[in-house]
C-alpha cells in the first residue's frame, strides 16, 4: 500500500507541477494580447515583463483545472464526468476566453452531458474541431502518467474527444501528453537531445498535419531563432493544433531545463501567445517544477484555486 500511495502522490505532485506551469504560461502570454505587435516584440526580445497584475488566466488553465480534478478523484479520464466539468467550469465564468466552438458546445454539455460524442461531432458542419484546445489543456495529464507514454496518450485521445472529434484536435492533445509525460519521467536526468524528444513525441502522435508538423520541428537546425521557428511550424494564430502544437514543443524541447527561457522563447512567436506559452509551461514544468521562477512572475500571475494548494500539500505529506 505504501508504494501505491506514493506513486501515487508523485503522480499528483507532477500534474499539479505542471498545472502550475500552464497556468503561469497561460497568464504571461495572455498579457501580450494588449499590446501592438511591434511593441511586444520590443518588449520579449528585451525581456521586459509586462508589469500589469494579475496575469489573468483564460480558458486555457479553466479547462486544465477540470482534466485535475477529474484525475484526482478517478486516476483516469471519465469522459462524461469531464463533460460536466467542463460546463460547470463555463457556466461559472464563460469569459474566460473560450473560442467559438466550446460557446456552441459547453452550454449543450450542461444541459446533456451524456451525449458528449454526439454533440463534439456535430461542431463545425459536423467535422468537429481540429482546434487546440484540447492540447492547451492536456500537459497536466501526460504528467500524471509520467513516464508511461503509451498510457499518457490513450488518456489524452480520450479527453480530447470530449470537445473535439476531429482526428487533428486529438493528435495535438496526444502530442503534448506524450511530451508532458516523458518529461516529467525524466525529472532528475538528462534531458533529450531536443530532435530525439521531438521525435518520439512525432512516432506517439497519429499520421496527420500535427504528426508531420512535429516532424518537421525536429528537422530544425540547432540555433533556429524562436521567432524564425514559429514563422516555419505555426503560431497558433489559426487556432488549429496543427498551427500550434510544434511550435510549442518545439520551445519546450530546446528548454527543458529553464522554464522562464522556455516562456520567453515561445512568446517571441507570438501568435496565440496565452495556448502556445500554457502548452510549453506545462510541459516543462512537469520536469523541472516551479522553484526556479522568480518570485515576480509568482506574484504577477493570478492564483490557482484553493482547492489546487491543498492538493498539493497532500502531495507533500
Amino acid at each position: 500500500m505504501a508504494d501505491t500511495e506514493a506513486e501515487r502522490d508523485g503522480a499528483r505532485g507532477a500534474a499539479l507541477d505542471s498545472l502550475h506551469g500552464l497556468a503561469l504560461g497561460d497568464g504571461f502570454g495572455e498579457r501580450w494580447f494588449f499590446r501592438e505587435p511591434r511593441e511586444a516584440a520590443g518588449m520579449i526580445r528585451a525581456r521586459t515583463l509586462p508589469a500589469e497584475a494579475p496575469w489573468h488566466w483564460t480558458d486555457d488553465t479553466a479547462m486544465a483545472l477540470c482534466v485535475v480534478r477529474v484525475l484526482l478523484r478517478a486516476r483516469a479520464i471519465d469522459p462524461e464526468a469531464l463533460a460536466r466539468e467542463f460546463a460547470a467550469a463555463y457556466a461559472a465564468d464563460p469569459g474566460r476566453g473560450y473560442g467559438y466552438g466550446m460557446h456552441e458546445l459547453l452550454p449543450r454539455l450542461a444541459s446533456d452531458p451524456g451525449n458528449w460524442r454526439a454533440h463534439a461531432r456535430a461542431l463545425f458542419d459536423g467535422r468537429g474541431s481540429l482546434g487546440n484546445g484540447a492540447a492547451m489543456r492536456v500537459a497536466p495529464l501526460g504528467a500524471w502518467f509520467a513516464g508511461n507514454p503509451r498510457r499518457a496518450a490513450a488518456e489524452a485521445a480520450a479527453s480530447a474527444a470530449v470537445t473535439h472529434a476531429h482526428p487533428e484536435g486529438v493528435a495535438g492533445a496526444v502530442a503534448v501528453a506524450v511530451a508532458a509525460s516523458l518529461a516529467a519521467g525524466g525529472r532528475g536526468g538528462e534531458p533529450y537531445a531536443p530532435a530525439d524528444l521531438l521525435g518520439e513525441v512525432a512516432g506517439a502522435t497519429p499520421g496527420g498535419a500535427v504528426r508531420d508538423g512535429l516532424l518537421a520541428a525536429a528537422g530544425l537546425p540547432a540555433g533556429t531563432p524562436a521567432h524564425r521557428a514559429a514563422d516555419v511550424l505555426g503560431n497558433g494564430a489559426r487556432i488549429r493544433a496543427a498551427d500550434t502544437v510544434p511550435f510549442a514543443l518545439w520551445s519546450a524541447a530546446h528548454h527543458q531545463d529553464d522554464l522562464v527561457s522556455a516562456l520567453w522563447a515561445t512568446a517571441e512567436g507570438l501568435g496565440d501567445v496565452d495556448t502556445t506559452c500554457a502548452i510549453t509551461g506545462g510541459v516543462v514544468a512537469a520536469r523541472t517544477g516551479l522553484d526556479a521562477v522568480p518570485d515576480t512572475w509568482r506574484e504577477l500571475c493570478e492564483p490557482l484555486p484553493d482547492w489546487v494548494r491543498a492538493a498539493a500539500a497532500g502531495a507533500r505529506r
